[in-house]
C-alpha cells in the first residue's frame, strides 16, 4: 500500500511566498502548540480537563518545587505508567556497569570514535582568558571557569538517543563541568536502554535518573529529595521539555527553548532530487519535524514529490515521515538564489543544507542558520552523529540571535580589576565627574577618600 505524501507547494509565479513562509514560521515556534492529538487525548486523561501545554507544565512545575519527589514521582507514574520510588529513581552503578557489558561492541566503538571527533573540535573553540595590564601594576582580567554542575535531558519516547548524551555530554566535558546528572524517560528507549545506559557508562556518568518530561526538568532545576539541583539544563526534548526549560529559566539557566527538529535545504539544477529528497525525509521522521526545499529549478521542483513518495515506502519509519512532510513540510519555488538566501534567513532554519554548484558561495550570503551543511557530500546526519559541533541547535527562528550548543556554553565569564593607588589617581576626576551627574554622592567619595582629594559637591 502506497504512503501519499501530500507536502504544500508554494510557486513564486502564482502564490504570495511571504505569508508562506510566515505561517510555516509561525507553526514551528513552542507558541505553536505543535502537540499530537494522542497528546492532547492523555492530557485529558491525566488532568481531567484540555490544558494547554503551558498549563500542564506551570502546574507540574509548581506541584514539583512544592512538594518535590513525591509529586515527581507521581508523574513519572501518571505520564508514563512508571511505578517509581525514591529507592529506585536513580540507575545504579551496578545497572550502567551491566548495560555496557552487554551492550553492542559496534555500538561502544563508534562512541569511543564519536567521543574523540567531538572532544577534539569542543576544545578547540573553548574561549580562554584575556588580561590587559596597566600603568602603575595595575590590571584587567575576564576569566572562564567551568559550571560546578549540569543537567541533560535526553529524550525516550519514540527512539534511543545516545548521540544526544555524546552531543550534549562531551561539550561539557571538554569544558570541564565537574557534575552531569542525566534525567531520561522511564521507557525502553529511555532509562531501560541498553544503549543509552551502556553510552552513560562508557562516558563516565554515573548519575542517570528515570524521570522524563516536564518533571525531569523541574526536579533538575529546583532539586528534590535524592536529586541535588544543577546550574544549567540542556538538551532537546518535546513541547512539553521545552515549555518546562522556559518556565525554570531564571532558577537555573538553559541552552534553548527548542521546537520541532527543521531542515532547509536550497538546491539548484546541480542538485540529485534522490538526494534531497532523503535529505527532507531524514529531518521529517523526527515527527515531528520540519522540512523545506528552496529552489529556484523547476525541473527539480517538480521531481523532489515522486522521490518523496518512492522513498517514504522504503522506510520505517516511513508513515511518520509522510505525515510530518504533509503538516511541516512545503516546497518553495523562487525565482533565483538572491530570493532563496532572503526566505533562509527569514526561516532561520535549524539545519540548512546547501546543494548547488557552487554551495560554500551561497553559504556565506546567509547569516541565520543554526548548522550549515555545505555539499552534497554533507548531509544533516553527519552532524547528528559524529561531526564535532553539538546537535543542539537553535530551532523555531531563534538562529537569528541564537547559537548551537557548545563547550563555551558551560563555561561561566566574569571579570577581574585590580588598581593601584596611581591607577585610581589616574581616572578619579572621571568616576567622579559621572557619579556626580547621576547624583551618587557615595559613589563619588568611595574615590574621594582613597585618593585624598575633598568633595566638591
Amino acid at each position: 500500500m502506497s504512503l501519499p505524501v501530500k507536502i504544500a507547494r508554494f510557486d513564486f509565479r502564482a502564490d504570495d511566498l511571504d505569508t508562506a513562509v510566515a505561517n510555516l514560521r509561525a507553526r514551528l515556534s513552542p507558541e505553536g502548540d505543535v502537540v499530537s492529538e494522542a497528546g492532547r487525548g492523555r492530557t485529558v486523561e491525566v488532568f481531567g480537563e484540555p490544558l494547554t501545554p503551558q498549563d500542564v507544565v506551570t502546574r507540574i512545575c509548581d506541584d514539583i518545587r512544592r512538594d518535590g519527589l513525591s509529586a515527581a514521582l507521581d508523574y513519572a507514574r501518571r505520564l508514563d505508567g512508571a511505578e517509581l520510588t525514591a529507592a529506585n529513581v536513580r540507575v545504579t552503578a551496578e545497572a550502567l556497569a551491566e548495560a555496557h557489558a552487554a551492550a553492542d561492541a559496534e555500538l561502544l566503538a563508534a562512541v569511543r570514535r564519536v567521543r574523540e571527533r567531538v572532544m577534539t573540535f569542543q576544545e578547540a573553540l573553548l574561549a580562554s582568558d584575556a588580561r590587559v595590564d596597566l600603568s602603575h601594576g595595575g590590571y584587567l582580567e575576564h576569566r572562564y571557569r567551568p559550571l560546578r554542575r549540569v543537567g541533560l535531558c535526553i529524550p525516550g519516547g519514540a527512539a534511543a538517543y545516545p548521540s544526544t548524551l555524546l552531543m550534549t555530554a562531551v561539550p561539557a566535558q571538554a569544558a570541564g563541568v565537574e557534575q552531569l546528572a542525566v534525567v531520561v524517560p522511564p521507557t525502553k528507549f529511555g532509562a531501560e536502554n541498553v544503549d543509552i545506559l551502556a553510552t552513560c557508562h562508557e562516558l563516565g556518568i554515573d548519575e542517570v535518573y528515570r524521570l522524563g518530561g516536564a518533571q525531569g526538568v523541574a526536579a533538575l532545576a529546583y532539586g528534590v529529595e535524592r536529586i541535588s539541583r544543577v546550574d544549567k539544563i540542556v538538551g532537546p526534548g518535546n513541547l512539553f521539555v521545552a515549555l518546562a526549560k522556559r518556565h525554570v529559566y531564571g532558577d537555573v539557566d538553559i541552552d534553548s527553548i527548542a521546537g520541532p527538529s527543521e531542515v532547509v535545504v536550497l538546491a539548484d539544477g546541480t542538485a540529485n532530487a534522490a538526494y534531497v529528497a532523503a535529505d527532507l525525509i531524514a529531518q521529517a521522521e523526527h515527527a515531528p519535524g520540519s522540512s523545506v526545499l528552496i529552489t529556484w529549478d523547476e525541473e527539480l521542483f517538480a521531481a523532489v514529490p515522486a522521490r518523496l513518495a518512492e522513498q517514504v515506502e522504503q522506510l520505517e519509519r516511513g508513515e511518520l515521515a509522510a505525515e510530518s512532510l504533509g503538516e511541516f513540510g512545503a516546497l518553495f519555488l523562487v525565482p533565483d538564489a538572491e530570493t532563496a538566501a532572503a526566505i533562509t534567513d527569514q526561516l532561520g532554519p535549524e539545519h540548512l543544507h546547501i546543494q548547488t554548484a557552487d554551495a560554500a558561495a551561497l553559504a556565506a550570503r546567509i547569516r541565520n542558520a543554526g548548522a550549515t551543511f555545505v555539499g552534497e557530500y554533507t548531509p544533516v546526519a553527519v552532524g547528528d552523529y559524529t561531526a564535532g559541533p553539538s546537535h543542539v541547535l537553535p530551532t523555531g527562528g531563534t538562529a537569528r540571535f541564537a547559537s548551537g550548543l557548545s563547550a563555551n556554553d558551560f563555561l561561566r565569564s566574569s571579570s577581574v580589576i585590580h588598581y593601584t593607588a596611581e591607577n585610581l589617581a589616574e581616572v578619579v576626576e572621571d568616576v567622579c565627574h559621572l557619579a556626580t551627574r547621576e547624583q551618587l554622592p557615595g559613589h563619588r567619595e568611595s574615590v574621594q577618600m582613597r585618593t585624598g582629594r575633598t568633595s566638591s559637591a
